[in-house]
């Protein structure tokens, strides 16, 4: 059985970052409000080793949530000197953060790869210049492709982190993003759709009007259109599609397209537009996927399958594990 990944995860919300971008209150999507502890960060890998499923070699110590090599160096390397012990004894396989672009460099990293840092993750969110000057950002995309370049020349694993419904951008302008991060050769990606989180920028001009956010259903679609081209396009898996299902999120966002199982709404959308078009071809009374697919091919409340009906197909789902992910087999296919 092949062993799950795990991080655990230790936040470090705003600690050094020295813009405050337009969606931006960290404290409310990591629950948490300033650095953490050695204590904290020695409890939470105890607790990790404790609980886990799997071996040391599918587990990393992760540092999200704000600019991680934008805080004051001494503090990097209490947070990270704590973290090395647990890799050196065998009990992690690495360590992986998050950061700005403009907060990489050849400096960055070679002080990175001292403490046992496997990864490095950007939050690119855009591509486009204009789209990153009106949220505020205080980077550009040249900044992302040079802090990409510094993260693998270092030898590290590159991820990538990217936003959708920014103001000012569109869902063309989304697609076009994530084809340059792909280019950029990433181990990995994270699509966040935009929320209005109160005390933002974003959220004043939500108030006023001046932005009014993609409804769940265009996020959904157009999310699913990313996942498509990133995982069966070009080969990068997709690690997260939304933030996670946070009480106290959920409680203070004002607007935005959220749902707690995001993720599951975009695969189950994929299929069901991969069902349609072999129905197109050849209508079917029964459809196979993977067994792993099942739920998602059924969709919500069986909304897959009331949707197939309406349109003329009357299908019964099975499965059979030698469908890939993402595929939607007929009879035939199955010969």
């Amino acid at each position: 059985m092949m062993n799950k990944h795990s991080n655990v995860a230790i936040f470090v919300p705003h600690a050094g970052c020295p813009h405050r971008c337009s969606f931006c209150d960290q404290n409310a999507i990591s629950g948490a409000s300033a650095l953490p502890t050695t204590a904290q960060v020695i409890e939470a890998c105890e607790r990790a080793i404790a609980t886990r499923k799997g071996d040391a070699a599918h587990a990393q110590i992760a540092f999200f949530g704000g600019s991680f090599t934008a805080i004051p160096q001494e503090e990097q390397e209490r947070l990270l000197t704590v973290a090395y012990r647990y890799v050196k004894a065998g009990a992690f396989a690495g360590i992986r953060l998050s950061t700005r672009p403009d907060c990489v460099d050849e400096k960055v990293t070679a002080f990175l790869r001292r403490f046992g840092v496997q990864t490095v993750e950007l939050g690119a969110q855009s591509m486009d210049d204009k789209v990153l000057l009106l949220n505020r950002r205080g980077h550009t995309a040249a900044d992302v492709e040079k802090a990409a370049a510094c993260i693998h020349a270092a030898d590290m694993e590159l991820g990538l982190q990217m936003m959708t419904g920014l103001y000012g951008d569109t869902a063309d302008g989304a697609k076009e993003t994530l084809r340059r991060l792909c280019d950029l050769s990433p181990a990995c990606l994270r699509i966040y759709p935009t929320q209005v989180l109160p005390n933002t920028y974003l959220a004043t001009l939500w108030q006023q009007g001046a932005y009014v956010p993609p409804t769940l259903e265009e996020t959904v679609s157009l999310c699913s259109d990313l996942l498509a081209y990133a995982e069966c396009e070009r080969g990068i898996p997709v690690i997260r599609m939304g933030l996670h299902a946070d009480p106290s999120l959920q409680e203070k966002r004002l607007a935005g397209p959220y749902h707690p199982a995001f993720r599951e709404l975009c695969e189950s959308e994929l299929y069901y537009r991969r069902a349609v078009a072999v129905l197109w071809d050849a209508p079917a009374d029964i459809l196979y996927v993977n067994p792993t697919a099942l739920s998602k091919m059924i969709g919500q409340r069986r909304q897959n399958l009331d949707r197939l009906a309406k349109i003329g197909h009357n299908v019964d789902i099975k499965t059979d594990p030698a469908v890939p992910p993402f595929a939607v087999w007929r009879e035939i296919d199955r010969k």
